[in-house]
């Protein structure tokens, strides 16, 4: 994810913090310090970090699920409204999306169990006191371990509720329409989420509605790309008009090439016709940024690492590849020889028409 950077690995994964999480403990603190002095402000940051210590087991909890099931999760990430583990794919089977999705509240229901256990207690005046620097610590951190709980449990996609709501779901539909449904329910709560955050000023709740919203469209819209991608193959997808460039084409002739069409992506191919690499416009517009020489041949800032398939390769297989992170996939006969790419654009444009 842009903007976070690592802070180190633990049981297999990467963890991450996102820059504006940051800003999150920044405004904690001047909050704090406001009513409490610097003893308020420290006291509060301490909370919010053992908060956050409880969503990153949250996580972990997620993660360790998904990996009984062959999952791996590369990364989590905290950011100021929560957590993300990000899980290689989703598991489709029914069973196992709810294992995974359950076994995240089940983490703070069992830490909050943990701190019933060691004397915190949740009476009236805890419920009342939370934001109070009189209330007890682990009191506090047992209710609020109890409300992620339950908060997660909401049947607002993409959230843990949202997920096992999906697949029960599926149990009856195909998984697309059951994400569409899903999807559709949460949106409607994150805007009832979204009013009531603003009727009572509360701006993280506000923020939390504005990710869930969103986030449960592009979930059902990436459901749905996937469903209609394993009936195609790379064939059905791939671009094959299109401007070639030769090792010795220089960044002039890049240049020119972006003007004269609309791709965003050259392919740099040999005299037998075998894809060596791709300029990208990012790519040359950083290098002629930097004053390089127009001279300079392009294929220098060409990117290598690009990968092939066979025409008959599915089209959920080059979808994968370009979540990963390449400009395109190149689609090779068997000899080596480009016959085309695919990007995400075209493939976008393919299920407006397929998807109809």
């Amino acid at each position: 994810m842009t903007w976070s950077f690592p802070i180190g690995r633990l049981l297999g994964s990467e963890l991450r913090v996102h820059v504006t999480f940051f800003l999150l403990i920044a405004w904690v603190g001047f909050s704090a310090y406001g009513s409490g002095g610097a003893f308020g402000a420290a006291w509060n940051i301490l909370f919010v970090l053992a908060l956050f210590a409880c969503v990153v087991a949250h996580e972990f909890g997620h993660a360790l699920m998904a990996r009984r099931f062959g999952i791996r999760t590369p990364d989590i990430t905290l950011l100021p409204i929560g957590g993300l583990a990000r899980l290689e794919r989703m598991p489709e089977k029914p069973g196992e999306e709810i294992a995974v999705a359950l076994a995240g509240p089940a983490v703070n229901v069992v830490i909050c169990a943990l701190l019933f256990v060691l004397g915190a207690r949740i009476g009236p005046d805890t419920l009342s006191g939370v934001e109070s620097l009189g209330s007890d610590f682990w009191s506090r951190l047992a209710l609020v371990n109890l409300f992620l709980a339950v908060f997660n449990m909401l049947p607002a996609f993409p959230m843990d509720g949202g997920r096992v709501f999906r697949a029960a779901l599926s149990l009856w539909m195909d998984r697309a329409k059951a994400t569409r449904v899903a999807a559709l329910t949460g949106q409607g709560l994150a805007i009832a989420l979204g009013f009531y955050g603003l009727s009572t000023g509360s701006p993280v709740l506000v923020l939390i509605a504005v990710f869930v919203f969103f986030a449960a469209g592009a979930e059902s819209q990436d459901v749905a790309m996937r469903a209609i991608s394993r009936r195609l193959v790379a064939r059905d997808a791939m671009i094959t008009s299109f401007e070639k460039l030769t090792p010795e084409d220089t960044l002039n002739s890049a240049a020119q090439a972006v003007i004269r069409t609309t791709q965003h992506e050259f392919p740099v191919v040999d005299t037998s016709g075998a894809l060596l690499g791709f300029v990208t416009r990012a790519g040359l517009f950083a290098a002629l940024a930097s004053d390089q020489p127009r001279t300079t041949p392009a294929s220098s800032v060409m990117e290598q690492d690009i990968p092939r398939v066979a025409l008959t390769a599915k089209l959920d297989t080059v979808l994968a590849a370009l979540h990963e992170g390449a400009p395109a996939v190149a689609v090779c006969a068997s000899n080596g020889i480009m016959l085309g790419y695919i990007t995400r654009e075209n493939v976008g444009e393919l299920m407006v028409i397929r998807g109809r």
